[in-house]
């Protein structure tokens, strides 16, 4: 693409909501933490190795019955979410960075073993909830590089 040589009308948004296509025969509950698999599509977060966590669904999205991108989920990446917490505890967890153990309940790190981050604490409300901010984690993202290209031949050139 070239540099621009007159006004451009670009579109945006406030970037708080995204809808995302549903993996084939997933159920995403709203409330639940959501993540990506390897193929980019919506999952219930889980302690799985390879998900990038994407944000809270704003409602339900069931695609048990559908292939992949059949049904998309809306997610809320930005803001402060209540979660149950697998790890116990007190005021010092405050700031600390808290995985998925499920799409309700997030751990310390050494409650999980594959590491999917999905916010930091902000209030410890008990020892065993509090309110965790999603906004680092979602910006953290994960590297990407575009396809290689690829060559194809015709049989007998």
């Amino acid at each position: 693409m070239a540099a621009l040589t007159a006004d451009r009308n670009t579109e945006y948004s406030l970037g708080d909501l995204l809808s995302m296509p549903v993996a084939a025969a997933e159920h995403i509950f709203a409330g639940a933490l959501v993540c990506t698999d390897a193929e980019g599509y919506a999952v219930p977060a889980a302690d799985t190795a390879g998900l990038v966590f994407q944000g809270v669904a704003t409602a339900q999205a069931d695609n048990r019955n559908g292939n992949d991108g059949d049904v998309s989920v809306v997610v809320r990446r930005r803001g402060r979410y209540r979660f149950d917490s697998a790890s116990s505890l007190d005021q010092s967890a405050l700031s600390a960075q808290v995985y998925a153990a499920d799409d309700q309940t997030v751990a310390a790190a050494d409650d999980v073993t594959n590491d999917v981050a999905v916010g930091v604490i902000d209030k410890v409300e008990s020892a065993g909830v509090c309110w965790v901010s999603v906004d680092a984690a979602v910006l953290a993202g994960k590297s990407w590089s575009p396809a290689a290209a690829t060559t194809t031949t015709t049989a007998g050139a």
